[in-house]
């Protein structure tokens, strides 16, 4: 009667940690049998020791793995707390011979087969004799262990290249390498029994043929101490990946039943053959033909055991604690009577989650959890442990997060619902291998249940991944760090922006000036606005306005909101001047924008009104000059994307600077508004230079080139009310094309301006929305609108609608005050000074920077004194900028125009005034000043034709292969436009784009200023996904200077870790130096982990490939390997260092001693 032998156990310890541990808890728990766990200080807040009834801190003074390791001091542990049975889990002293009978030896069950069956089958090299006794085939080898480096070679030798190096004791690939060469053998060697000896305590090796491309089947047997044998079906293990399992299921998809049966008995025959005990795992390779090869026996539970579990419904770790009390199979307890008894239902798979990084070569990741949603459902198992929202994942221990196990009435079944358990998964915080698993499981070969054991190496597509942070934690970094090193709680509190709601079938019924230049072409069109009697108006409110008021700040979603109302209200306006200019640099530089999707936005929403944009000649929408070829290429995509009036300037007026973009203009169809910049007072009949006569001869000369439209560009807000009206007369009387007038209200006279320009009949004229007008901006909109009611220039704008739209912009752009000048009322000075409206609003910030705001006065002075200096030229950007750089420049080295010429010869100008003066803005009316030019130039030649001219033609096709290759993207042609504009800009964009997201959907304030504690916000962030956000907390600096920040998103509670920038912490007097990635004389750990090994020393010479240190984590060892042949110049780190992915470990010298 098996009673007699029977024992109850009230007690058992785990000797254990992470996901094993706690999955022989809860068996415990079920059989009311209490649990007592043991941690190491590194495990002090794992979830496993929470969940046990008792747990006990070991291994104190020791390395995270010895803890777990310490043999006598878990035993005695195990008495002082009376515990009857200890279970070993997997890994660690699972298979230790050692620890098995020590337990015996103190009266204490050891929960797995006994120390002598471990001794005969446990160690790789005994069980082969055992598998040769019972009649099983075994690979080809030696069946003993190496001894030393020339036992090494000559068993390889005798096996025959390519071999296997396997561990004799433990499992999980530890210990384990492939060598194909005999050079590689002895360091492999070498690095295999390291890994042993730290994953089990025992470094013996062994050496076997390597079977290529088999499949890896393993047969699960359970048996009591009766003698009583089952197996429990075979589990398909080839997905592997370091020899370590990846993804494991049942049945084999390609074993025939008989192949089944004869497998199955023979992992049988091996556990009979020494009256095997417990669970216990028979591990066979099986060749391409179909044989099978006993391999290893494993004397524990497995990892995944759950699959095994999942489709015979037979709990096997509640098994092995019910076989180790004496309780036989057929035991109703067990409910085994015989092997009929044990049927599979359906198939299981278990995808293994770690804290692995794919992209790199699978290296462990370490840091915080700080977002974790498990996946849930029919068919769906979980065994994790350190897989929730806050956990440290350190990089000691394995890195299992979490084992999913799907099950389903077929294979394909279980397939589809582990991919939408991964799915369903959401980690962030550390980098997993979730992608990754999708991949391997959307494969068509896995489908069919085909992988070999290469198959992950096979399928390098397999890493092709998209490993970056969701949209959610992106959102919370943005706005925890918004608070804690920006607003830090003063946030000012706005008025929600009201703005009319328009059905969008309406607006696609509507007409307007895009319309006409589609039906009657450029030509027509222009001779149609001549024929107007009302005038035309172009609103400036979505581009130079907030370009003058707020340094071009205003972002696509304030724009698109009010964008329909305009669209109705103003579709009476010639048209919107809303792209070019500053768009294209602090779009991408600073609000993290395209402006190419802004303008395909806005062209959606306003389908009616013809788009304009500011094209600065030879430099485009950037500050240089461009190739011929790219100043052609950008209008043909610019007028593709929707704009309709290129709005061509030169900063100069230099009619050869405009030439190329006006014939592109007129190639592509559209409306070609040639500029003349307005400088000077006509009124001033002693002002000779720019008198009415200059500009009546440019303006002729304009037309004459093609243009359809005359613009008047007056940026400095120079043009007085009675000069607009004598300038316009002469125009309209000597040119036989529209006259567009663009002025600034800088100098509060711009109103009066616009409407004695008006008189004077001038065709179109600048303005913007009241709320948005003024100063540096246009005159009011609206303003003008009423003025001209019932006039013979009456505008046919309806007004009320219009005060909607200001209205709007009012409640918008408090938002912006951070942007605006301190510039509050309108002034005459700038007939003074003639400086540009934006220049004006910002060129105090700009002298500040140099440390001159106490001589901004002299500044100003200075900068009409540099004007007359130079010549007096037009001041347009880039021009305007020339100007104002060397006015600076001139005061901070004590400069005047009388001394510069002998005070400066040896002095480095600006970049800018030397551009200027090497003719690569243009030619001035005049030309240069010659003395000046040559203490500027020093022994510089100035060129005398256009810039353009002289540079290559940029290959466009090799710049979309290196954005393609560079950023895994298919560049179109408004991005390979963007990156001739501006190179590093659009590649800081993308990369940041990449890194902390796209924001572009994010309301304004909380853009600029984020969120207070207690408010709650919403962030779209794609079509029909919604985030709500609310901040709960922020807490006190830790001691490295970081602060956790607390959020509600969509109910649940999540955090992110922020670094607080001004926090005096020991984290901001140290610092870690990290290696360059593209500097491959820089030597950096590719994991986190420990250095256990240097392997050179300063001076010696290294080749490319070859290892420098070795680093350990998560128990597997990993070379730090040399990226070129050189020499080592210094080493940074120590043996026993702990280091951070990328941190510096050496530096090389390319150049070899002779």
């Amino acid at each position: 009667m098996y009673g007699e032998g029977m024992k109850k156990f009230k007690r058992i310890l785990v000797a254990n940690r992470g996901e094993i541990a706690l999955r022989v808890i809860r068996a415990c728990k079920e059989l009311g049998i209490r649990s007592v766990a043991i941690y190491s200080e590194e495990d002090k807040n794992a979830l496993f020791r929470t969940k046990a009834d008792e747990s006990y801190q070991i291994g104190k003074g020791k390395s995270p793995l010895e803890a777990y390791l310490g043999i006598s001091q878990i035993i005695e542990l195990a008495k002082a707390k009376s515990v009857d049975a200890i279970h070993p889990g997997y890994g660690f002293l699972s298979e230790n011979r050692d620890f098995a009978k020590q337990c015996e030896e103190a009266g204490i069950t050891f929960i797995g087969p006994s120390a002598e069956m471990m001794g005969q089958v446990g160690d790789k090299i005994q069980s082969k004799l055992v598998a040769h006794r019972a009649g099983v085939a075994t690979v080809p080898g030696v069946d003993e262990a190496i001894r030393s480096e020339k036992d090494a070679i000559e068993f390889a030798r005798f096996c025959g290249y390519p071999v296997m190096l396997k561990a004799s004791a433990g499992g999980g690939g530890r210990g384990m390498r492939i060598v194909r060469d005999e050079k590689d053998l002895i360091s492999e060697f070498n690095n295999a029994q390291s890994e042993a000896r730290k994953a089990f305590g025992v470094d013996d090796i062994f050496i076997e043929k390597y079977i290529e491309n088999p499949k890896h089947i393993e047969v699960q047997v359970l048996g009591d101490e009766y003698g009583n044998l089952v197996h429990l079906y075979e589990r398909d293990c080839s997905v592997q990946r370091r020899h370590q399992k990846v993804i494991e299921f049942t049945p084999s998809q390609v074993l025939t039943e008989e192949q089944r049966q004869k497998i199955c008995e023979d992992a049988l025959k091996i556990a009979r053959e020494v009256h095997y005990k417990s669970a216990g795992t028979v591990e066979f390779l099986l060749d391409s033909n179909g044989n099978h090869y006993f391999i290893e026996m494993n004397t524990r539970i497995q990892v995944e055991h759950t699959v095994t579990e999942m489709v015979t419904g037979i709990d096997l770790v509640q098994a092995q604690i019910l076989v180790a009390e004496g309780y036989p199979l057929a035991s109703k307890e067990i409910g085994i009577r015989s092997q009929e008894d044990i049927s599979m239902r359906g198939a299981a798979i278990q995808c293994r989650i770690t804290t692995e990084d794919p992209v790199n070569g699978f290296a462990p990741d370490t840091g915080k959890i700080d977002v974790y949603r498990s996946a849930s459902g029919f068919g769906i198992r979980l065994d994790g442990d350190s897989g929730f929202t806050g956990s440290e994942i350190s990089p000691y221990y394995d890195s299992l997060l979490v084992k999913v196990t799907s099950w389903g009435r077929t294979f394909e079944d279980a397939r589809r619902k582990a991919f939408r358990a991964l799915s369903e998964t959401v980690i962030e915080g550390v980098k997993t291998n979730i992608r990754f698993l999708q991949n391997v499981i959307n494969h068509p070969i896995f489908a069919e249940g085909k992988c070999d054991t290469n198959f992950i190496g096979n399928h390098p597509e397999l890493m092709h991944i998209n490993q970056g942070e969701t949209a959610e934690l992106r959102v919370l970094k943005f706005l925890g760090n918004k608070y804690v090193n920006e607003i830090k709680g003063n946030k000012p509190q706005f008025d929600v922006p009201a703005f009319p709601r328009i059905k969008e079938e309406e607006i696609q019924k509507l007409s307007g000036t895009r319309q006409l230049l589609q039906q009657m072409g450029p030509e027509k069109f222009s001779q149609w606005i001549l024929d107007q009697k009302k005038l035309l108006i172009t609103d400036t409110t979505m581009r130079d306005a907030h370009q003058s008021l707020m340094a071009t700040r205003m972002r696509t979603i304030d724009m698109e909101k009010i964008a329909p109302a305009v669209a109705l209200y103003g579709k009476d306006l010639f048209s919107l001047e809303m792209w070019g200019g500053a768009t294209f640099d602090v779009a991408y530089r600073f609000l993290g924008e395209s402006p190419w999707e802004r303008l395909a936005t806005l062209r959606e929403k306003i389908p009616n009104i013809l788009f304009q944009m500011l094209f600065r000649g030879a430099n485009a929408v950037g500050y240089k000059n461009y190739p011929d070829n790219v100043i052609r290429e950008f209008i043909k995509e610019s007028a593709q994307a929707g704009i309709d009036v290129f709005r061509v300037f030169d900063s100069l007026n230099w009619v050869q600077g405009m030439e190329i973009a006006l014939d592109e203009v007129l190639n592509q169809g559209k409306v070609a508004e040639a500029c003349i910049c307005y400088t000077g007072d006509i009124l001033d009949e002693s002002r000779e230079k720019y008198n009415l006569k200059y500009y009546v001869n440019l303006a002729k000369e304009l037309e004459h080139r093609g243009a359809h439209v005359l613009a008047i560009k007056d940026m400095s807000s120079l043009l007085k009310p009675l000069a607009a009206h004598k300038l316009i007369t002469a125009l309209k009387q000597e040119i036989g094309i529209p006259v567009h007038l663009h002025t600034h209200d800088t100098s509060g006279n711009g109103g009066a301006t616009l409407m004695m320009a008006a008189m004077a009949g001038v065709d179109i004229v600048d303005a913007a929305f009241s709320s948005m007008a003024g100063l540096t901006s246009q005159p009011s909109l609206n303003s003008l609108v009423a003025a001209l009611e019932n006039s013979e220039r009456d505008t046919g704008l309806p007004l009320e609608g219009l005060d909607e739209i200001s209205a709007y912009w009012e409640a918008v752009r408090p938002v912006y005050k951070q942007f605006e000048s301190d510039l509050k009322t309108g002034t005459t000075e700038i007939y003074y000074y003639e400086m540009p409206g934006g220049q004006y609003s910002n060129f105090k910030s700009q002298v500040e920077s140099f440390g001159l705001g106490h001589r901004f006065q002299e500044v100003k002075s200075m900068y009409k004194k540099v004007n007359l200096m130079l010549g007096d030229i037009v001041k347009v950007t880039p021009s305007s900028k020339v100007v104002g750089d060397l006015a600076i420049f001139m005061v901070q080295n004590d400069l005047t125009p009388e001394n510069i010429c002998e005070k400066a010869k040896t002095m480095d100008f600006p970049d800018s005034v030397v551009s200027y003066f090497e003719g690569m803005i243009g030619q001035p009316q005049g030309g240069f000043p010659k003395d000046l030019q040559k203490i500027v130039l020093k022994d510089k030649k100035p060129i005398t034709c256009r810039p353009g001219e002289l540079l290559p033609a940029e290959d466009f096709q090799a710049i979309k292969k290196y954005l393609d290759e560079k950023f895994d993207m298919d560049a179109d042609g408004q991005q390979i436009m963007s990156y001739c504009m501006y190179p590093k800009v659009y590649e800081d964009y993308r990369t940041k784009l990449k890194k902390e997201g796209n924001f572009r959907k994010m309301g304004s304030d909380v853009f600029f200023h984020g969120i207070n504690i207690d408010e709650t916000c919403g962030v779209k962030i794609e079509e029909g996904k919604e985030l709500i956000v609310k901040l709960l907390e922020v807490k006190a600096a830790n001691e490295d200077g970081e602060r956790e920040v607390v959020f509600q998103v969509n109910g649940s509670i999540r955090s992110v870790m922020i670094l607080d920038k001004t926090a005096n912490t020991k984290a901001s007097k140290e610092s870690i130096l990290v290696a360059d990635p593209d500097n491959d004389l820089e030597v950096g750990a590719n994991i986190p982990g420990t250095i256990n090994k240097i392997l050179v020393k300063e001076g010696d010479e290294v080749s490319a490939g070859q290892p420098v240190a070795v680093i350990e984590a998560m128990k597997m060892e990993s070379n730090i390997l040399a990226k070129i042949d050189g020499v080592v110049d210094k080493i940074f780190i120590k043996e026993g260092d702990q280091l951070i992915a990328n941190q510096l470990v050496a530096k090389m010298k390319e150049d070899k001693q002779e």
